[in-house]
C-alpha cells in the first residue's frame, strides 16, 4: 500500500512539474521546427521547456521536457538539450528506471506498429507520419518485457537508425519478435530521414500506402 502511495505522488509531481514546462514550450518552437514537429503536435505531447525549475530540476533548466505519457499518468521526464553543441544531449532524472515511451499508441494501433530509437523519432513517426509507434530512449534500453507487450502484432516495423547500435538493436529485435527493418542511410534516423524527404519517402518504404494506414 505504502509502495503504491509512493508512486501516486510521484506521478502527481512529474504532473505538477510538466504542466508547469508545457507552459514554455513556444520557447522551443525553433528548435521543433527543424526537427519537422510543429508546435501544435509538440502540445499535444506534452512537451514543455524548464524555464522555472521543480526542486531537483535545476539541472535542466533550458531543456526540452519529454513526459511519459500512460493511462494512469505521467511516469517519466527526460530532458533534451536544445543546443546540439551541449552535452549531455538527453538527460534523465535521477534514480529513473528507463521506460517505453508513448505506450498509448499500443492501444490505437491496429495489427501492426512501429519501434523507434529516441523520443522525438517516435513522435514523429506517431504524429507527423501518422504510424502508431512506441519507442525506447536508446538502443541498449529494451527490456524483456516490452516483447511481451507487442507480442500480439501481426507486425512490428523498426525503424532502424543508421549506426553500428541501431543496426544491432533492430537486429536483436528481429529475433523476438515479427519484424520488419527499415532502414536509413548511415547517420540518418526516422526523423532525419522525414524532415529532408516527407512522410511519404518513410511509407515507401514500409511498402505501405494511404489506405494501408
Amino acid at each position: 500500500m505504502t509502495y503504491v502511495r509512493q508512486q501516486n505522488s510521484q506521478k502527481e509531481l512529474l504532473g505538477i512539474a510538466s504542466r508547469k514546462y508545457q507552459e514554455s514550450i513556444y520557447q522551443a518552437e525553433d528548435y521543433l521546427r527543424s526537427r519537422g514537429i510543429p508546435l501544435e503536435t509538440a502540445r499535444l505531447a506534452r512537451l514543455g521547456v524548464v524555464e522555472e525549475p521543480e526542486p531537483g530540476h535545476e539541472a535542466y533548466i533550458g531543456r526540452l521536457s519529454i513526459p511519459y505519457v500512460t493511462k494512469s499518468g505521467i511516469v517519466d521526464i527526460r530532458f533534451r538539450s536544445l543546443n546540439p553543441a551541449v552535452e549531455p544531449k538527453y538527460m534523465g532524472m535521477t534514480g529513473a528506471d528507463t521506460k517505453m515511451y508513448n505506450v498509448l499508441d499500443i492501444e490505437r494501433a491496429g495489427d501492426w506498429i512501429g519501434v523507434c530509437e529516441g523520443e522525438l523519432d517516435t513522435l514523429t513517426m506517431s504524429r507527423c507520419v501518422g504510424i502508431p509507434c512506441v519507442g525506447v530512449p536508446g538502443a541498449n534500453s529494451w527490456k524483456k518485457h516490452y516483447t511481451r507487450l507487442l507480442a500480439d502484432f501481426e507486425r512490428i516495423f523498426v525503424f532502424a537508425d543508421g549506426d553500428g547500435p541501431g543496426r544491432e538493436f533492430a537486429n536483436s529485435l528481429a529475433r523476438e519478435l515479427p519484424v520488419t527493418i527499415v532502414g536509413f542511410g548511415d547517420g540518418e534516423d526516422a526523423n532525419s530521414a522525414y524532415t529532408k524527404y516527407g512522410a511519404g519517402f518513410i511509407k515507401e518504404k514500409m511498402g505501405l500506402n494511404d489506405d494501408a494506414i
